[in-house]
């Protein structure tokens, strides 16, 4: 049998000017303690791209890595969206300093005990996909291009019904609670994409407060908070953590108790898990199959 994962899910860092240092730091002890199988950090782990940020994001990413494999993805904060605005001087120098720290890759595929983990990008800096009639958007919003979707489809067909299938995006794709804002310019579709994939669980960030929902009763979603002084409403900064059964998926969320200077376990939210039939053995080796119908 499939052990059961435990991931711990954290989100917009923003080492900078706005990170609460504090938090961070206790972070790195406490997150040791629920002993995870996995931590996933869903993007924005700088506030402006500079490379002291970057130093601060991957020490703490180091720190973590002695624990549990660690899975890591850019968001808009991540985009030097200035170096190439449109794309007009190609998409190199956009990740250019992103990939000096963390890798070329910047859709990660990670398996652990229990369950395959696999991100998209989202975060394209200016981008033709990204834009809406809204300015404030510029920049801020994400979009997820057909083939971050294929992959993810390739990635999650063919495994083991009993594996948990993750997919990490940085922009939250469930309506911000307080903010009403979704994430993505074209949400929508990325919605119908996320559930068609195959993805049980949703991993995002980007509207600064935490959530746990579903798409469509289907697909679960965690949403984690920031570790800045910038969260929605001043709430308390949130990061979840998320575990699977054999019926069931929870999202716990851990507050910052600012009064006591430390991590508290909070609401949890849990939802049935979806059921899965097992692959035929003359199936495990077919070749992935085209579902996604293309949208004008």
């Amino acid at each position: 049998m499939v052990s059961a994962p435990l991931l711990v899910h954290i989100s917009d860092l923003h080492c900078g000017v706005h990170s609460d240092m504090e938090q961070v730091a206790q972070l790195e002890v406490f997150v040791p303690e629920l002993e995870p199988t996995a931590i996933i950090i869903s993007g924005d782990i700088t506030q402006r791209s500079r490379h002291g940020e970057y130093q601060r994001a991957l020490a703490f990413v180091q720190r973590l890595e002695r624990t549990a494999p660690v899975i890591v993805i850019p968001g808009n904060h991540d985009v030097a969206w200035w170096a190439s605005p449109f794309g007009l001087r190609g998409k190199g120098p956009l990740y250019a300093k992103y990939r000096r720290y963390f890798g070329e890759t910047l859709s990660p595929v990670l398996e652990v005990p229990g369950a395959i983990i696999a991100s998209a990008l989202s975060s394209h800096g200016v981008a033709f996909g990204s834009m809406t009639w809204n300015l404030r958007d510029t920049a801020v919003k994400g979009h997820v291009p057909r083939e971050e979707m294929d992959r993810l489809e390739e990635t999650f067909q063919n495994v083991p019904a009993d594996l948990l299938r993750v997919a990490v995006l940085h922009h939250n794709v469930l309506r911000g609670e307080i903010s009403d804002r979704m994430g993505l310019a074209h949400w929508r579709r990325a919605q119908r994409w996320l559930k068609e994939c195959g993805a049980d669980v949703v991993l995002c960030g980007h509207d600064h407060q935490e959530g746990a929902g579903q798409i469509d009763r289907q697909t679960v979603v965690s949403t984690a908070g920031t570790h800045t002084n910038r969260t929605r409403g001043k709430r308390p900064s949130v990061f979840n953590t998320v575990t699977c059964g054999p019926d069931s998926i929870t999202v716990q969320h851990i507050r910052w108790d600012r009064d006591f200077h430390k991590w508290r376990h909070g609401t949890q939210a849990r939802f049935a898990r979806q059921k899965r039939k097992p692959i035929p053995p003359d199936e495990e080796s077919a070749p992935p199959q085209e579902v996604l119908s293309e949208e004008g």
